[in-house]
């Protein structure tokens, strides 16, 4: 069996949640990066007998679009799946279905799913310092239960996953980060960035049509120099403080 994760990470929760689960499976996992838009998916072939994860962040409730136009370009050919959704323990809503439905269109079997929450890229104080190692331990633990399902033999039956379907409006978080005067123009940030918005020429232009809002040019600019909004987080921050009280935990779906 060959070992297999596609994660969209940009600021490193995702990343962190999905390397818990797959070191309990191989030391040998191959990563493919759904953040790289240079990455050929189309070139991706499966099989069978190799075991993937696939793990998405939740960006209200939904897929990160550019997430999930690069992976259906990926051939499963009945490759077992695991899909992982990460969230900053608001909701993750549609988002784990999504998943399914798009896994399911690249000809995966889907056999088990997550839910895992990591810090909130844009309003840290939700999340913060998660996945800890409780969730550590809960992950690994459902890990273990996903290979003695695989080594048993047992049929796969359609999981109940919870969401809906049509999937719910998708909505950008309208937060796309500027520069200050620390910006040096390296350009690190626009050969980061997921979603091709920062101008390779001229860094400190981003545009807001292409921007996601997911904070990666924030989380590696080596100078501190982006930054979103902060009335525009402060509104934000408030409007989901009620969701984000009750500290949310991990599940699995087998």
């Amino acid at each position: 069996m060959k070992y297999f994760q596609f994660i969209f990470s940009p600021t490193g929760g995702t990343e962190k949640a999905a390397n818990i689960i797959t070191s309990k499976w191989s030391p040998s996992t191959m990563t493919l990066d759904l953040s790289d838009p240079a990455c050929g998916f189309e070139k991706c072939d499966l099989g069978p007998d190799d075991l993937v994860l696939i793990a998405m962040p939740s960006y209200g409730g939904r897929v990160p679009g550019i997430a999930a136009k690069r992976l259906s370009k990926v051939h499963g050919n009945a490759a077992k799946c695991v899909l992982l959704c990460v969230y900053g323990n608001r909701a993750y809503e549609d988002a784990l279905v999504e998943m399914a439905d798009i896994a399911s269109a690249c000809g995966f079997t889907v056999i088990a799913a997550i839910s895992a929450i990591a810090e909130h890229s844009i309003m840290h104080q939700y999340a913060s310092g998660r996945p800890d190692s409780e969730d550590a331990r809960q992950l690994k633990a459902y890990a273990d239960k996903i290979i003695q399902k695989i080594q048993s033999g047992q049929p796969n039956a359609p999981l109940e996953l919870p969401g809906k379907r049509p999937y719910k409006k998708a909505g950008g978080a309208g937060l796309t980060p500027k520069t200050s005067k620390q910006c040096t123009n390296c350009g690190l940030c626009a050969q980061q960035c997921p979603a091709q918005a920062i101008d390779f020429k001229n860094p400190k232009a981003t545009d807001s049509k292409k921007c996601i809002s997911c904070m990666r040019c924030v989380a590696k600019c080596p100078h501190t120099a982006r930054k979103a909004n902060s009335a525009l987080v402060a509104i934000a921050s408030q409007a989901i403080k009620k969701a984000c009280t009750v500290k949310k935990e991990c599940e699995l779906f087998i």
